[in-house]
């Protein structure tokens, strides 16, 4: 059978009732559709699960209706542990689920049929703890013209960050496919939330792809919706309530900790972590390295790039199409935008010198480089890096330069929501921030709102940098945020999806559910379920 027929056959087999179930149970029962979406880790460590939670002694405390949604094989398996870990604290729970492996790769009905049934079938060995939800079984229903636009907008930011671009056609084959399968999600979770109004939905990410389209649907429905997502440190969880946990909102937080001065203790820990960044070393608890090279001091890497004494201006890019930075706009239409114009601007700015240092991160993307939009504004005179004025400096993202040496010799700093901002502040350098980035607006940033201010500001700060470099107070209140952020904003929890299995060695649901386990998460759980944080 050519490939062609097989498909057409699919597609026929993909629209008949039942057809793709009774295939996979009479050819594949028990087993993965692919190897590419197998749930086998899971399905054998299902049991244990389940009699660990059966034996909890939190089981029959009084708990919430919960509503959790899970897609994809590494947040279905993280999902389902924490599904079994509220139920075993009392909570009724509902595992909502799709079926999907991949977000950008099209399935045709009868796979996608197939997977469906192969996923419930590993999921019912969690009964009668969790309550299973094939959302792809549920009638779908019409949405309302306000959620609806929320969904194609969502559409919108999922293509951006898979391509990870921010100019992007909505008539692309991939945000047609991510319209589709949002629409799908939110059509079938909205009629059930309706009909069993569940206390709390809970939902991993909630900014981009099916996660999105739960959120929007709960946040429609005025559900409380509880979304949480997982940073660089082991054993701490970011969340957010009735909010996109990826926007990391740390107002409540800051208004409660930021007249608090830090402890010697806590200013300790707060510049040993600096440190390693610098450093380029691993730190505690946290699972990655911020820069390429260690730091090697200012003045090295002034002579590297053949700085004078001229005001150095560092631009600290994202990478394009990140999370963090999709929707972060204040008063461009982008952060591509925003770079376009800042560089012709300063391009015609020879009296200072204007670094450009490129994340490191996009080493590991394959979107288009900021290279790209910075040669791209200058013009077509502009091919090449070499080519640019002698006062704009472009540091690759491959460049064997610590950015922190940059930020030694630096005069102002541009930035949309890298955290490399709040650290410049924290060594005393001025910073315009342009993106709704979480620490903008908290007493030690400069922060237009409109491309005039943005402009008179920047030309103030070029004349004489001196007069809005940070007060002593300033930066005193940056280290007092960092410490804020990176040690209390994250809570306590003990699976963290990069590394989940690995976590759950060392933090087994037994162990969870003890006195001990509480001690040390039981706070976090009540947040997941809706209870209000406690800053």
């Amino acid at each position: 059978m050519t490939f062609a027929s097989k498909k057409a056959l699919k597609d026929l087999l993909g629209d008949l009732p039942y057809a793709a179930e009774v295939y996979w149970r009479l050819r594949q029962p028990g087993k993965p559709v692919t190897d590419k979406f197998t749930l086998s880790q899971l399905q054998k460590v299902l049991p244990v699960w389940r009699i660990q939670a059966e034996a909890s002694p939190f089981l029959l405390q009084p708990g919430k209706q919960v509503l959790i949604f899970g897609t994809l094989r590494y947040w279905l398996e993280h999902t389902t542990l924490l599904g079994l870990a509220l139920a075993g604290q009392g909570h009724t729970v509902t595992l909502a689920y799709l079926p999907y492996g991949n977000w950008q790769k099209p399935m045709n009905h009868f796979d996608v049929r197939r997977q469906n049934i192969y996923t419930q079938e590993v999921l019912k060995l969690t009964g009668p703890l969790l309550k299973i939800l094939p959302l792809l079984n549920l009638k779908p229903v019409p949405l309302p013209d306000d959620l609806d636009r929320a969904i194609q907008q969502l559409a919108l930011r999922d293509t951006q960050y898979t391509l990870q671009v921010e100019e992007v056609s909505l008539d692309s084959d991939l945000c047609r496919l991510r319209l589709e399968r949002n629409r799908q999600a939110a059509q079938a979770a909205l009629e059930w939330i309706k009909e069993n109004q569940p206390d709390v939905v809970v939902v991993p990410n909630g900014t981009i792809l099916e996660f999105g389209a739960l959120y929007q649907v709960a946040k429609y429905s005025q559900t409380q919706v509880v979304t949480y997502e997982f940073g660089e440190q082991r054993e701490r969880v970011w969340l957010a309530q009735n909010a996109e946990v990826m926007r990391q909102e740390t107002d409540s937080l800051w208004q409660a900790r930021h007249d608090r001065g830090l402890s010697p203790e806590q200013l300790e820990q707060a510049r040993s972590l600096f440190a390693a960044r610098q450093r380029a070393s691993l730190w505690e608890n946290f699972a990655r390295r911020w820069q390429g090279v260690p730091s090697e001091g200012g003045e090295r890497v002034r002579a590297a790039l053949n700085l004078d004494h001229r005001p150095v201006l560092l631009l600290a890019t994202n990478v394009i199409g990140d999370s963090l930075t999709l929707g972060r706009q204040v008063f461009s239409d982008s952060m591509t935008e925003w770079i376009e114009k800042t560089v012709q601007y300063l391009a015609k700015r020879p009296e200072i010198q204007f670094v450009i240092r490129i994340h490191p991160g996009e080493l590991v993307t394959k979107g288009p480089s900021v290279a790209d939009v910075v040669l791209r504004a200058l013009g077509s005179c502009i091919e090449r890096i070499e080519d640019l004025p002698e006062h704009i400096h472009l540091i690759p993202a491959d460049a064997k330069i610590n950015t922190y040496d940059i930020v030694e010799i630096a005069d102002l700093g541009l930035v949309y929501t890298t955290t490399v901002g709040m650290e410049m502040v924290m060594s005393g350098v001025p910073v315009i921030a342009v993106g709704d980035t979480h620490y903008r607006a908290k007493g030690f940033t400069l922060d237009p709102d409109t491309w005039e201010a943005y402009f008179e500001l920047l030309g103030k700060a070029l004349e004489d940098p001196a007069k809005v470099r940070p007060t002593r107070l300033q930066v005193e209140q940056a280290w007092n945020y960092a410490y804020r952020f990176f040690f209390e904003y994250p809570h306590p929890f003990p699976w963290h999806v990069v590394h989940f299995w690995k976590d759950e060695a060392i933090w087994p649901l037994k162990r969870v559910l003890s006195k001990e386990g509480q001690e040390a998460f039981g706070k976090t759980f009540r947040y997941l379920v809706g209870e209000p944080v406690e800053w």
